[in-house]
């Protein structure tokens, strides 16, 4: 257990110096003891404690400030409770959540599944529990029945699916100010669709396009975020812009990390 969960008194130590680093200098006693639920005096004892172990400075009456070894302790108080809390959810609640699969086979609740990713959706296969063990990379435990391609619920999480990020190409085409794209530029769009498992839209200018050579988008909204997504779930995607708007698809994809080339 990290220090500031060991016990109450730790935790609310915590807390009371997060609230004077909220509202300093002016820090108001009572203000702090019913954000954190205690009485005022006890807020005034806690206070005591932090000035004399040099995390808290005293300016004047009700006037306090947090030093830089307070800084830095709550930089590490904080980052021991976030370390905390990412094991409680991806370790101990992780394997007890349950999420949603399409069955490729026929599945009865509690048989073993093996896991995978296909067309950006999970999906779930039953196998034995040693086939499970010896050769899928991510398995679970059926919560319902279900036939082929329907959902199934899965739990009991263990290892992890095995996929390779999908990539990202956007293809600008011109604003109607600059005029209608060329047949190369065209034809370089219609190769670039052709091998895409997803392809999107961004600006009435790139939707005529693709639609000119009988490619409908799958949305032309929030394309940059819809892109970043199905990269992340595997798929190969294109996104077709208006010049003047690849920045903000570009901005989404680097927010997420995903990798993309702009051609």
């Amino acid at each position: 257990m990290v220090d500031v969960l060991a016990n109450k008194r730790a935790a609310t130590r915590f807390r009371v110096l997060v609230e004077i680093a909220e509202r300093q200098p002016a820090v108001s006693q009572g203000e702090i003891a019913e954000a954190v639920g205690v009485t005022s005096q006890a807020v005034s004892e806690y206070i005591r404690d932090l000035v004399e172990d040099g995390l808290v400075e005293k300016q004047g009456r009700s006037r306090y400030r947090v030093t830089t070894e307070g800084v830095d302790w709550t930089l590490q108080a904080a980052a021991d409770v976030r370390r905390f809390a990412e094991h409680v959810t991806d370790d101990v609640l992780g394997s007890v959540q349950e999420d949603a699969a399409i069955a490729t086979d026929a599945i009865a609740e509690g048989d073993t599944v093996s896991l995978s990713m296909r067309d950006g959706l999970q999906h779930a296969s039953p196998v034995t529990a040693d086939e499970a063990t010896e050769t899928a990379a991510a398995t679970g435990v059926a919560t319902t029945d279900a036939n082929a391609g329907e959902v199934v619920g899965v739990t009991g999480f263990e290892g992890v699916i095995d996929l390779d990020p999908g990539e990202v190409r956007v293809l600008q085409v011109p604003s109607i100010r600059s005029g209608r794209p060329d047949d190369d530029r065209l034809a370089d769009l219609a190769d670039a669709c052709e091998g895409a498992d997803l392809v999107v839209a961004s600006g009435v200018e790139a939707v005529g396009a693709l639609r000119s050579l009988g490619v409908d988008p799958a949305t032309y909204f929030a394309a940059g975020e819809v892109a970043a997504d199905a990269a992340s779930r595997g798929l190969s995607v294109v996104v077709v812009a208006m010049a003047d708007g690849v920045g903000r698809v570009t901005d989404a994809l680097r927010d997420t990390g995903v990798s993309y080339e702009v051609r």
